[in-house]
């Protein structure tokens, strides 16, 4: 009987901190990030019950030849080729998974026309690696982010 009242308080110090402890936060990859090449700002937000994310800034807006907006001149769809880079989708249907993790996404790569499947990982609240990949997640590449905003 002794022991059992030696162990009470121990138990009610558990049940407390696990009462309190953060819960996971699908929100917490929300906000503006500089992605991996330093070149744009990505915008992500949620939509519904999934998140996106789109290009909000860019380092060179305008092409150098004509001082025209740049356009999405590497689209395997020739008929995106015209539209925009600023405020280009470019991710779309993430999933929150738990444990600082979104899934089940698309990236669209401007750089090579191509889109990815795609997972986000949340390092800490100001780094996120994104991983773009073809088939299984073994086989792509990550790059990390920084938080902006």
């Amino acid at each position: 009987m002794k022991t059992m009242r030696n162990l009470l308080p121990i138990f009610f110090l558990l049940l407390i901190q696990t009462a309190f402890a953060p819960k996971d936060n699908a929100d917490a990859v929300v906000g503006t990030w500089l992605n991996g090449t330093k070149k744009g700002h990505i915008q992500i937000y949620k939509q519904g019950g999934t998140y996106f994310g789109k290009l909000i800034w860019i380092s060179e807006p305008n092409d150098p030849a004509t001082g025209k907006p740049k356009t999405d001149i590497r689209n395997t769809d020739a008929s995106k080729r015209n539209r925009p880079l600023q405020n280009l989708l470019l991710m779309y249907n993430f999933k929150f998974d738990g444990g600082n993790v979104w899934s089940d996404g698309k990236i669209y790569n401007p750089e090579d026309g191509k889109e990815y499947n795609c997972k986000m990982t949340l390092k800490d609240p100001n780094t996120l690696d994104v991983r773009g990949y073809v088939g299984i997640s073994l086989l792509g590449k990550t790059q990390t982010w920084t938080r902006i905003k």
